[in-house]
């Protein structure tokens, strides 16, 4: 298999993934043994995080103008109602308790046997928390308070064990301080926005020796590929989450966990 078609497949797991409460670090940890990939090997460390930025970038585009909108109003209470405070402060967990820990996670909790745990225990706290939390009425983006984006953001920090879900953190978190199911994912969406991108220039500076030239059609076919599965998904999905519950998704994230176990424990996987 060539780096082309590899390129084209993980750009679109990372596309159907990255903003589903389903985890895509995960799933890449789990796809790339299968594609005959060196995660340790130029240019995959970097690529990883390179086409992250085209999920990102449908993300931008999808909600372009309600982010605008949000960016350049003044509230009536001031700049503490202003979006961008809140996501400034949204932020802050994942920077102090998120970063210092990226390195340790990275090490030992990068690998498949941890991810299939992380992917069912997850899955049982969506359905427990969606079940006691999901409400039909709450507040609209620009009603979110700082404490709760901030308990949005706090929450957030549990996706740094790889497996769990960006995602399905600060969505269930948006549940539990009081948001619908769909504010608590755009929010999330927004928070993604900052988050990700600083995560992904940290990691392509910290494996920056991979940008080269003789990547650049790999990085770039990954980009592409990342941005427009992840511009279809959020539209889908923001569907969706208007008036289905999330437990289809716990499902799937027991099913994946339950064979990513099964098959390394089995030792077809060749390690953990």
């Amino acid at each position: 298999m060539g780096d082309t078609l590899r390129a084209v497949i993980l750009g679109i797991i990372e596309g159907l993934t990255e903003f589903l409460p389903v985890s895509s670090t995960g799933h890449m940890i789990v796809a790339m043994p299968g594609l005959g990939i060196d995660g340790e090997a130029a240019p995959w460390p970097t690529f990883l995080y390179f086409i992250q930025t085209g999920a990102i970038l449908a993300v931008v585009i999808y909600f372009f103008r309600p982010l605008l909108r949000e960016c350049l109003t003044r509230p009536a209470e001031g700049w503490r109602n202003h979006l961008l405070s809140k996501l400034v402060i949204a932020m802050i967990p994942a920077a102090v308790i998120g970063i210092p820990l990226n390195d340790v996670a990275e090490v030992y909790l990068e690998k498949p046997v941890p991810v299939a745990v992380a992917l069912i225990v997850g899955g049982i706290a969506m359905i427990w928390l969606e079940r006691r939390y999901r409400r039909t009425t709450g507040p609209q983006v620009s009603e979110i308070t700082i404490r709760q984006a901030f308990l949005v953001g706090l929450a957030q920090c549990v996706a740094i064990i790889p497996g769990t879900s960006r995602s399905m953190a600060t969505i269930m978190g948006g549940l539990v301080v009081g948001m619908t199911g769909a504010v608590a994912a755009q929010f999330s969406f927004y928070l993604a926005i900052p988050t990700l991108l600083g995560a992904g220039i940290l990691r392509i500076y910290k494996h920056r020796e991979a940008l080269t030239g003789e990547h650049a059609q790999v990085m770039l076919i990954g980009f592409g590929v990342s941005f427009i599965v992840a511009w279809g998904v959020v539209t889908v999905f923001m569907r969706y989450i208007q008036t289905k519950p999330l437990w289809p998704f716990a499902i799937y994230r027991f099913l994946l966990g339950a064979t990513v176990l099964i098959w390394f424990l089995l030792g077809f996987g060749g390690g953990s």
